[in-house]
């Protein structure tokens, strides 16, 4: 995941950096401008957002422009943008970059809807600029060391544990779209295969949207997995355990320690061993891969298709999450004489 990319090719020559902007300065979008700043072979023109108090504090912690709106932004010229603005402006955001020639990356989830996700993909391959969704937690390195224990191993569960407190910034969105939608994209990526069956139990019992979630699923190859996630917890946890038919692994992402059991014998003994793990910065990596996709003309390491799929998946969660089931009819009862 190096990030030591200078602009080549028809998309700019080695002497010139990448002009990038940001787009919305909220938690996410400070730290896309940090990253930017410290990347070789990119030049951060600015970030936007109509929080005037906010830009004008980025830019000056970081020396760059600061812009009441996109088409500000983008009127001063620049080759790529990332959008970490609220979910739904995601559309309006990513279609005005891509109107304009701009790479874009779109922070998770890639819309609001499956529909205007595919409208951003479709928008993005006419115009012929580099698409990618910000799916952060396949660049730790935890899960990347997760990644290759499992290579070449036949998989039979994932178990995904991920709770913290109510984070108060959030609104627009329950916990399924904001947090379980990382583990959803995990599974996905974990098993190279689809979700094909989704048994979701939803609840909500401190916020109006839900902020606690059981997720069951099976992929098309056979892999089942399980993601428990909520904001009621009042600490930190990301977990995953993978079950092979060889090994079982488990990780912590935010300690960033995997751990493999293997050689089970018949008496219950088994050996372990903890797997070397990078300490790359997990938004470093992203934002190195995707300037690094702008400027080779590569496909990015998460598409748009990807972001879609995912995002289809958390909504399938919630629409049958949201769906009671029917009462059954009750019998009169019949007295006995």
């Amino acid at each position: 995941m190096g990030t030591e990319v200078m602009v080549e090719s028809a998309r700019g020559s080695a002497s010139k950096p990448l002009r990038v902007g940001v787009v919305g300065v909220g938690v996410m979008g400070c730290n896309h401008a940090r990253v930017f700043a410290g990347l070789p072979g990119v030049q951060l023109v600015g970030v936007a957002d109509p929080n005037v108090g906010q830009t004008e504090f980025v830019g000056r912690t970081l020396g760059c422009g600061t812009f009441p709106d996109i088409g500000k932004l983008l009127d001063f010229g620049v080759d790529a943008v990332t959008i970490a603005a609220p979910t739904h402006l995601h559309r309006e955001l990513a279609l005005a970059c891509i109107r304009r020639g701009v790479h874009v990356m779109v922070e998770k989830p890639i819309a609001s809807t499956v529909e205007q996700g595919h409208e951003i993909i479709e928008a993005a391959r006419r115009a012929g600029v580099t698409l990618m969704v910000g799916h952060v937690e396949r660049f730790n390195p935890a899960t990347q060391a997760l990644k290759e224990a499992i290579r070449n191993e036949d998989i039979l569960s994932i178990a995904i544990t991920r709770v913290g407190p109510f984070p108060p910034r959030m609104s627009n969105v329950g916990i399924v779209i904001d947090l379980a939608v990382h583990d959803i994209d995990l599974v996905r990526w974990f098993t190279d295969s689809e979700i094909v069956e989704v048994q979701p139990q939803l609840s909500s019992a401190k916020a109006e949207r839900e902020d606690i979630a059981l997720l069951q699923f099976r992929t098309a190859s056979g892999v089942l997995a399980h993601i428990n996630t909520n904001w009621l917890t009042p600490f930190k946890a990301r977990t995953v355990q993978i079950a092979t038919k060889r090994k079982y692994i488990t990780g912590d992402l935010l300690t960033r320690q995997v751990t493999e059991c293997f050689g089970f014998q018949p008496d219950g003994s088994y050996s372990m061993r903890h797997l070397s793990v990078g300490h790359d910065e997990p938004l470093r990596a992203e934002l190195g891969a995707f300037v690094k996709a702008v400027c080779t003309g590569s496909r990015p390491p998460v598409g748009g298709e990807e972001g879609v799929a995912s995002l289809e998946i958390a909504i399938r969660c919630l629409e049958a999450g949201n769906t009671p089931l029917q009462s059954p009819v009750r019998q009169p009862r019949v007295a006995v004489r």
